[in-house]
Order: structure tokens, then C-alpha cells, then sequence
């Protein structure tokens, strides 16, 4: 009777833990969202428990049992791989579709991207548009050049010193965090060997940056850069004026003048970026210049040109004597309705 009377019992437990089993497998396997509104955010920060993860994802409605959760993350063998950080959620999820998100560390970010060659004030609109914030609290983080540190401890602005990439950035980050890791990724890409090879050649590394920002506004073929950097630099080492159109328009769009056309009345302007005018480089970088850029400075083609002159398709034609850069210019530009004038 005693052995009959446990083999009852003995059942019943299983039974019972079965169904607790069937009852955490069906939460943990239907789709829920107990929040109202279309999203919410969840922040885990670092060193949070699988409790207290269960615990935040159940009060915010995402999950319906954090019991369900745990349990979800133990059958998954994912429990030690969930990652901090901010998530957003919208859509009925079930717990372990949850817990593949959380190890995969799929936190919301905002992503916004920064092409070449722009300015501050262009990379601050794109920054507005973006919507991560107000363009001028772009400008402002970016006019504060003591950040530039080791690579200008001189500069004015960070103009030039912010690499031009996509970056993500949680929600809660603002303008001086995305300064922060724009410079970072310039210091990844201005090299070591890049920064030994700037200083071998006798450039600092605002000289390269600057001289990197023009040739980076004055071509957007990759196989160009390497000439026009040589053209740049052979004329500064013949005391040649760099006669740089981008370097006037720089000019003009600090003072606010600039209207989309340059004069020959500009290139007469007063301004240390004139470079019709005054000799040798502009006092800084004109745009944010890509890493091809910066290599191409420190490492030009090995030709003669000191000339260069748009074909109008987007490609130029290269010249080492006045001469032939006269009758290219006559081919390429005269009669043409080109808005810049030759290089």
C-alpha cells in the first residue's frame, strides 16, 4: 500500500513538473507586448544579472514572465552571452527571440554618415538632418581644436581632424560624443607609418591634413589623387603658388559670401586661404579629407606635373610645362560653361 501510495505521488510530481515544463515552454514561445505605444527602450547596463535583465525587460512589457525569460536564456545556452546596452522594441516577441537579440548584442543606435572633402558646418547640417541634434551644438564641439591634441596643439578648430565614415551612436549620445569618436577614427587612420612618414618628409601632421583636404576637394577619382598631390607638392617645393580654387572658396564661405561661383575678382580676396595670393599652404585643412588622401600626400606619384585641368566628366588632364597646360585648357575649358577655373 506504502509503495502503492508513492508510486501515486511520484506521478503526480511528474505530472506536475511536466506541466510547469509545457507552461514556461508555451511563455517562453509566444509572441508578447505588453507596452503601450509603438517602441519602447530598455537600458541593460553593464554587469546586469539574467534576473535583473528578466526583471527590466518585464516591467517595460517586452517580455510577459521573467521567469520565462530566464528560462528562455538557460535552454538557449545563451544566459552568459547577453550583452549591455540600450535596446529598442516594437513588435510582439517571444522570450527566446529576445534573448537571441540580447546576444547579439542588437542594441539601437543612430547612424549617420559623413561623406569626404566636407566641411564642419556641412558634416553639422548632415548631423541636424540626421536628427541627433542641433547643428550648432555641432559647431561648437568641433570649434574647440585643444581636442586635436598631439596632432595640432595649435589648432583653432578640429577642421580637417574629423574623419569622414558612418558612425552609430546610441540614443542618449550628443554632438561631443560623436566628435569624440570621429577623432578617434582619424587617429586609427593617420597611421604610425603614415605619421613616421610625415615626419621623415618634413610635414607636420596639420600640414598633411591640410594639403590632404585639397586634394581630397580637388578630385574624386582614386587613381587621380596620387597626381594631384604631386602637383601640390612639387609647386611647394619650387616656391610656386598653389593657386587653389577650393582654397579661395573655403575663404569665402568663412565670411559668408560664398554664392555657389568664383570670380576672378575672388581669387584678389584678402585671406591667408587665397592661395593665389600667399605662398605656400593655406593656415589649415579646408575639409575633412579620407585616408586615400592622407596617403596620397606622403606618398605622390613620381611625375613632373605642376599643372592640372578638369575635363569637365569628372577626370583631368595633367600638364608639366605652361605651354601644354595653355592648350589643354584651351581643349577642356574654353567655351565651356564651367562654373570653376583651371587649376
Amino acid at each position: 500500500m506504502r509503495l502503492r501510495t508513492f508510486v501515486r505521488f511520484l506521478f503526480l510530481l511528474i505530472v506536475l513538473a511536466a506541466g510547469a515544463a509545457g507552461w514556461l515552454w508555451y511563455r517562453a514561445t509566444s509572441p508578447y507586448k505588453g507596452f503601450a505605444g509603438d517602441e519602447v527602450f530598455v537600458e541593460l547596463p553593464p554587469g546586469t544579472s539574467v534576473s535583473g535583465i528578466a526583471a527590466r525587460l518585464a516591467d517595460a512589457g517586452v517580455v510577459g514572465d521573467p521567469i520565462a525569460f530566464r528560462v528562455a536564456a538557460r535552454w538557449s545556452g545563451q544566459e552568459r552571452r547577453l550583452q549591455a546596452g540600450e535596446y529598442r522594441f516594437a513588435a510582439p516577441a517571444t522570450a527566446f527571440e529576445i534573448v537571441s537579440r540580447l546576444a547579439q548584442g542588437d542594441v539601437f543606435a543612430r547612424s549617420v554618415t559623413f561623406p569626404e572633402g566636407l566641411t564642419i558646418r556641412e558634416m553639422a547640417a548632415l548631423y541636424e538632418k540626421a536628427g541627433l541634434g542641433q547643428a550648432r551644438d555641432f559647431i561648437s564641439a568641433a570649434g574647440n581644436g585643444a581636442r586635436a591634441g598631439d596632432f595640432d596643439p595649435e589648432a583653432r578648430t578640429l577642421e580637417g581632424f574629423l574623419f569622414p565614415d558612418t558612425y552609430s551612436l546610441p540614443r542618449t549620445a550628443g554632438a561631443d560624443e560623436l566628435i569624440a569618436a570621429m577623432l578617434s577614427r582619424f587617429g586609427q587612420a593617420f597611421t604610425t607609418d603614415l605619421r613616421e612618414a610625415a615626419v621623415a618628409q618634413g610635414f607636420s601632421p596639420r600640414e598633411v591634413v591640410t594639403l590632404a583636404s585639397i586634394v581630397e576637394k580637388e578630385t574624386g577619382q582614386g587613381d587621380e589623387r596620387p597626381l594631384v598631390a604631386a602637383v601640390y607638392r612639387n609647386r611647394l617645393r619650387i616656391g610656386m603658388p598653389l593657386q587653389c580654387d577650393p582654397t579661395v572658396i573655403y575663404a569665402k564661405m568663412l565670411n559668408g559670401t560664398w554664392r555657389g561661383n568664383l570670380t576672378r575678382a575672388d581669387l584678389q580676396m584678402v585671406s591667408p586661404y587665397n592661395t593665389y595670393r600667399v605662398a605656400g599652404l593655406p593656415p589649415g585643412p579646408i575639409a575633412s579629407p579620407g585616408k586615400a588622401s592622407l596617403e596620397a600626400v606622403l606618398r605622390p606619384a613620381d611625375v613632373p606635373y605642376l599643372y592640372f585641368v578638369s575635363r569637365n566628366d569628372g577626370t583631368h588632364v595633367f600638364a608639366s610645362t605652361l605651354e601644354e597646360h595653355n592648350r589643354n585648357v584651351a581643349k577642356y575649358q574654353l567655351h565651356q560653361p564651367v562654373k570653376r577655373r583651371p587649376t
